[in-house]
Formats: structure tokens, sequence, C-alpha cells
């Protein structure tokens, strides 16, 4: 089938073709199963085994460091599983097949023994890399090369990621303190059933969609994926590379939320409000809600920019990112200065942290999953979106190695470090943006909105852009 037909077949809704919405809340309850999940591990690690609640028992060191492995495997997962999907089952059955993995492991996690345990974090990890990945990726297989809508739907698309997990942290969060740990990785395995149940129920949307490839039924097509790489392309991929770097720091400094912060909301922030604690889990859910708040605030101030003219490229957007976040953790350097006078640290510290950290993840991580759809090759597209969420994976380990550093070096130098080190190497790659965006060979030119399906549509030069 033509691009200019496989377009105009889609419904649209609100601006978006329907197939948007069908992915949004599949990723909206996968979000839910893995965040809720993610809100009390750490805590359930290091849970007195004989308390009232108990956990496993370890030390903050010993929970810290499987954090780090297992988020970083979760994310490196998706290597394989975008291969998987470029190579055998096509994006749209490997995001099935990812399902169906995530509810069975959510649901073993569920089960109060210790092969239990190692057994669903396995299911997870492999579940998640095959969905991650491959959902992401569709995303950008929805929208026609050089529409302006396509950076706006990821945003959309990321705001039901956090959806999801605001609500996972708020309910799963609260059952697992409450109620007891295995209770809330059991609801987190009823939510991933209801994302399978309803991406199954939306196929009709997805039809030309996330099909394999490798068996494209277009000559054309097939033949353009036989053919090495051309100069251009390599190009691209060079950049792609580079950015990715960038997504190793951004990840290595954010997911102190999992654990560091996770920890230290629990042991040394004062959690009383109008008499009642809040519970540490549920601090979790504030970068989700500042997301739900501001997604689309933010998505439209960069839109707007760049149709003004102004810089808003890809590389921009990720650097000033980096930047913000960098700057919450100085938020962090008082909280623990605080600490270290009064023997606790006032929740806004925590709260201010997790907005700053929240826009800079804004113009960093929905624009990283758009570039990669726009600079990837058609025959490598889930694969490169595997990498990319490798490098999250890899961003994850050094947040786990970074927060048990605070054991010796003392959470004060650790915010701190992270701070100046986020917004130097954002400045630095800021300097060098120019020469790595003229390797993407105006990838991102003339991007405008593309709504009238009806409209004749004809790639200008399908080498080059060719890449959703």
């Amino acid at each position: 089938m033509s691009d200019a037909l496989q377009y105009q077949k889609q419904k649209e809704l609100f601006g978006h073709p329907v197939g948007l919405y069908i992915l949004f809340f599949t990723e909206m309850w996968e979000r839910f199963s893995y965040y809720g999940m993610r809100a009390i591990l750490v805590l359930y690690l290091v849970a007195e085994s004989n308390g009232g609640n108990p956990g496993l028992g370890w030390t903050d060191g010993e929970a810290l460091t499987v954090y780090g492995w297992y988020t970083m495997l979760v994310y490196v997962a998706s290597i394989p599983g975008g291969w998987i999907a470029d190579k055998f089952l096509g994006q749209k059955q490997s995001v099935l097949v990812g399902g169906i993995l995530l509810t069975a492991g959510h649901g073993i996690l569920s089960i109060e023994q210790m092969w239990a345990f190692y057994t669903g974090l396995g299911l997870i990890i492999a579940g998640v890399g095959m969905l991650k990945p491959n959902i992401s990726t569709m995303v950008g297989g929805l929208y026609k090369p050089g529409d302006i809508r396509r950076d706006k739907g990821f945003t959309i698309f990321y705001i039901g990621i956090n959806v999801g997990a605001f609500l996972s942290s708020i309910i799963v969060g609260y059952v697992g303190e409450t109620y007891g740990w295995h209770y809330g990785f059991g609801l987190a395995a009823i939510g991933m059933a209801l994302g399978l149940i309803q991406y199954m129920a939306g196929q009709k949307h997805l039809k030309y969609v996330g099909n394999n490839t490798s068996k494209s039924i277009d000559p054309v097509e097939q033949e353009a994926m036989k053919k090495p790489l051309s100069k251009i392309e390599k190009d691209r991929m060079i950049v792609l590379l580079v950015s990715f770097v960038l997504v190793i720091v951004f990840w290595g400094a954010f997911e102190q939320a999992g654990g560091l912060m996770n920890l230290y909301a629990s042991d040394k922030t004062d959690r009383m409000l109008l008499g009642w604690e809040v519970p540490a889990s549920w601090f979790q859910s504030l970068n989700a809600m500042f997301i739900i708040i501001l997604g689309t605030t933010v998505a439209a101030f960069w839109a707007k920019r760049k149709l003004k003219g102004k810089v808003s490229t890809s590389l921009f957007k990720m650097c000033v990112g980096l930047i913000i976040m960098g700057t919450g953790f100085f938020f962090m350097t008082a909280a623990a200065g605080q600490y270290s006078i009064e023997g606790s640290s006032a929740m806004y510290w925590l709260v201010l942290a997790y907005l700053f950290h929240t826009v800079g993840e804004l113009c960093l991580s929905p624009v990283a999953l758009s570039y990669i759809t726009k600079l990837a090759p058609l025959k490598y597209a889930s694969l490169m979106m595997g990498v990319f969420f490798a490098m999250t994976g890899f961003g994850n380990l050094l947040a786990g190695l970074l927060g048990k550093s605070a054991s010796d070096l003392g959470e004060y130098t650790v915010f701190t470090g992270i701070a100046i080190f986020c917004v130097l190497f954002g400045l630095l790659v800021l300097l060098v943006r120019k020469k790595l965006e003229s390797l993407t060979h105006g990838a991102e030119d003339n991007e405008r909105e593309i709504i009238d399906d009806n409209e004749p549509y004809e790639l200008a030069d399908p080498d080059i852009n060719k890449n959703n």
C-alpha cells in the first residue's frame, strides 16, 4: 500500500490518528504495572523481614544495587525486542507478546516466594523488552514524514505513560505499604491485563502500522530494505548515537527518583501534613502528576517556537532538558543541607526537585523518541528504538551505582555532583550542536502541520525522508 493511501485511511480524533489513543491506553496500563511495582520495589527490599509488613530485610546498598541492575536489564532487553520485531514478528505482534509476558510476570511476583520474586522480575524484563521499543516505534509510524504533529503525538503518548505512573504510585504504593507488598504487586498484574485487553480490542485502528516490514507486500519498500545504508543514513545514525549519550547522563541522574530519592523521602524527610504522614511512595507520583499538568503546555511551547523560526531542534531541546533537570538537584542539595542542621528536611524540596526534573524530562524524553523515528532507517527502526531504551537502562544502572555511593560520600555530595555535571554536560553539547545537526541532512527542516489526509502526498526524496 502506498504511503498516501495508508495515511488517508487512518481515522482521526482531536487532530490525531485514533491509533494514537489505542497505543496511549496500552502504554498507560503497562506503565501502571511497571511504575507501581517500581514505587514499592526498593521499599520492599529494605523492609524488615519480621516487621508488620515484612520485606526481605536487605541493606540500602544491596537494594539499590539490585534496583540499578534490574532497571538496566528492563531497558537493555529492548535491543533483542526491537531486533525480533524488525526481523520476525513486526512491532504489532511483538507488543502483544510483551503484554502477555508482563501480565504473567507481575502476577507471579505477587506470590510470596523467592523463586517467584526472581521469576517475576525475569518475565517483566523480557516483557518490557518486547513491548517498550515497539509500541513507541508504532507511534511514529502513525504520522507522515515532515508532519509537525509527530512531536505533539509523542507528547500525548507520553502523558499516557504518566497517567499510568501517577495512578500506580498512589494506588499500588498505598496498597503495598498499607496492606502488604505482594498485594501491590498483584494490582500491577491486573493493570497490565487491562492494557492487554484494550490493545487487542483496538487492532482495527492499527491495521496499517507496526506490521512485519521484512515481509512487506510493497516490492519497492522490500527492495529498499535490502540496500546498504546510504551516506545520509550513516550520518544520521551518528547523530542518534551521540544523542544517546545525553540519554545515559539524563537517566543516570533522573532515576535517583526510584532509588536514592525514594529512600531519602522515607528516612530523612518530614512527611507530616496536617497530622498525617504522607506515604514515602507517594512522592513517586509527583513526576507523573506534573507531566499530566505540563505535558501539552511544554509541547505547545516548542511547536510555537519552531513555527516562529526560533531554535527548537531536537538536540537543542534535549540539551535544555538535561540542564533543567540537573538544576533540580540543587534543591536536593538544599534538602541535604537542612537535614544536616535540623535532623530532617522539608517536603517542599522534593516537590521542587521533581518539578524541575519533570520539565527537563518533557524537553528530552518524548523528543528523543520522536527523533529516532525521524532519523533511523526504516529497516532498523525498532532496533534503534531498542538501543535508545538500552541507553536508558545503562542510565538506570548508573543511577543505582550513584545512589549506592551516597552511603560513603553522603547525599549532599552526590546530589550536588549530579547537578553540576548535568548542567555542564548539557552546555558542552550545546556548543557542538550545529555541527551535529548538519549531519541530519535537514531531517527536521520544513516540518508543518499535515492534517488533510485527502491531499495528494508524495515524498520529496524517498531515500532521505522515508524514516517512519
